[in-house]
């Protein structure tokens, strides 16, 4: 299986695409966007493509059977980015993919993007960016997988969550990337969308 991962450089990319280069059935595209990060993710195992998310990456898609999108503008950006990265491009990643007969999309989204009216102020237009790209993907042919964690922290991988209810809690990233990289061939996760905490299931028991 030939993996996409949109992304790669960041934190949870990074984590997910060093888990599933592990696999010796993975083969595992990591799309950076600067050439100083081809080191880092080769080093992981990944083969690297380079391409910028705010113009057309659709080559990227070539030979590819299944894609994670974990890209993000990042905290420190204001709302134009926000919008071009984490809803614009993020639509055309879909669009991408149903060129390409992609067969499983597996989208990084955010607690509260169903509901972005009900977030902080300061994360709507995240929120909504989050949300309209999930829109595009759950209305589109694909099979999909969302994934929508809670606050995110940098500890060591629990391998344990659970699916979120109510209260203000977190999940680790290493937890996050642990949990794409055991769904990627899973059929049963298709047309799902999971918003997930650390809990007390082990994630390899998490799809029932």
């Amino acid at each position: 299986m030939n993996i996409l991962v949109i992304g790669a450089h960041g934190q949870i990319g990074k984590q997910t695409v060093e888990l599933l280069a592990k696999n010796a059935n993975f083969t595992v595209v990591a799309m950076i966007r600067k050439e100083e990060q081809r080191e880092a993710l080769e080093q992981l195992g990944a083969k690297v493509i380079i391409a910028d998310l705010e113009n057309d990456f659709s080559s990227a898609y070539s030979g590819i059977d299944t894609v994670i999108f974990s890209a993000g503008s990042g905290g420190h950006t204001g709302p134009e980015k926000t919008i071009a990265i984490d809803q614009n491009a993020a639509i055309r990643a879909v669009q991408y993919a149903e060129k390409h007969d992609i067969s499983h999309f597996i989208m990084v989204s955010s607690v509260g993007a169903d509901q972005p009216e009900q977030g902080p102020e300061s994360l709507r237009n995240y929120l909504i960016a989050k949300g309209n790209a999930d829109k595009a993907l759950q209305q589109s042919q694909l099979n999909y997988t969302i994934i929508r964690p809670v606050t995110l922290t940098n500890e060591p991988a629990t391998t344990r969550i659970s699916e979120h209810t109510t209260g203000h809690t977190t999940i680790t990233r290493a937890d996050v990337a642990l949990f794409l990289s055991t769904i990627v061939d899973n059929t049963k996760t298709y047309k799902q969308t999971y918003t997930i905490q650390n809990g007390e299931t082990p994630i390899d028991h998490f799809i029932k």
